[in-house]
């Protein structure tokens, strides 16, 4: 069966899988390393290698199609390279030639990943039969991306759709992008934790945070409550821009409690007076996490 090899890179890590054509990812074929704020290019070059001829390997007598990469934002898609803003040695990096140099014989197609976990939803997921939906990633950042009439959207530099940077009313921390009110500086998963501290919580991480909101701690769930009323405020948005009928919700940070819907929805609500907008259903991912892989894989087998 031809398969496609799916990079997603992001600002905690970089994945590669096999993908088929029914948009399943090959059993043993997943592989992931680190990223981050603080590696360097150089190992960020070699993580990228590391995982995609990982899972090569898996399969090595399979028909590659083509290698589909979704990556964090911004990009541009025309050169092929990146610039991830929560990952700062690589800025303009041409990472479409990297996947092109290690698999010559093959097209290499480059998306933001917040397209990449819209097209995963629209062909196996949460928004099939859907027209227009959004796919959003809340973790290490806020994105997303849209599909418009059934088509997938990128804009003219391969960015739209980007909702993490829409700013949000009733909200005023600054975001590294230069804006204030971000979605991403107020919901993802560092900066609602960066929040909870400032309130005297003293756990360290998303995990930590999940935790202590399972327990009850009140500034772990008010901390959830907040995220979820910036989410919910800024899909009402998108919502009456685009006249959505789906977005689903993916990522590490999206499954912190299962709470966090439920704000989403309630900050919704005051603000969706039109029938156009109230219709939207909102729900968590269907495909765990693999969504941005199955999503990196269509950019090759739903070209």
């Amino acid at each position: 069966m031809p398969l496609a090899l799916a990079v997603d890179f992001g600002g905690t890590k970089v994945e590669a899988a096999l993908v088929d054509e029914r948009g399943t990812v090959l059993a043993g074929s997943r592989h992931r390393a680190a990223t981050g704020r603080d590696a360097t290019s150089a190992a960020l070059v070699d993580a990228v290698e590391s995982v995609s001829m990982r899972a090569l390997a898996s399969a090595a007598d399979a028909e590659i199609v083509g290698v589909g990469i979704g990556s964090a934002g911004p990009i541009d898609a025309d050169a092929g390279r990146v610039s991830p803003l929560n990952v700062p040695a690589w800025r303009d990096h041409p990472l479409r030639a990297q996947l092109e140099a290690l698999v010559p014989d093959a097209p290499v197609r480059l998306a933001i990943d917040g397209l990449c976990i819209a097209l995963a939803e629209h062909w196996v997921g949460a928004t099939r039969g859907t027209r227009t939906s959004m796919g959003m990633i809340v973790s290490t950042g806020v994105g997303g991306g849209l599909i418009v009439d059934g088509t997938p959207f990128q804009g003219p530099t391969g960015n739209a759709g980007h909702i993490g940077h829409l700013e949000v009313g009733g909200f005023d921390d600054p975001c590294a992008c230069g804006g204030t009110g971000c979605l991403e500086a107020i919901a993802s998963g560092p900066r609602t934790v960066e929040w909870a501290q400032r309130q005297g919580w003293t756990g360290a991480t998303g995990e930590d945070l999940a935790a202590a909101h399972a327990a009850g701690d009140p500034v772990a769930r008010a901390a959830v409550e907040r995220a979820g009323t910036a989410l919910g405020r800024a899909i009402a948005s998108a919502t009456a821009l685009c006249d959505l009928e789906a977005v689903a919700i993916g990522g590490g940070f999206s499954h912190v409690a299962p709470e966090l819907f439920t704000h989403i929805r309630a900050a919704m609500l005051p603000r969706t007076g039109w029938s156009f907008v109230e219709k939207v259903r909102v729900t968590p991912s269907a495909l765990s996490g693999e969504g941005p892989l199955i999503g990196a894989a269509a950019l090759i087998h739903r070209a």
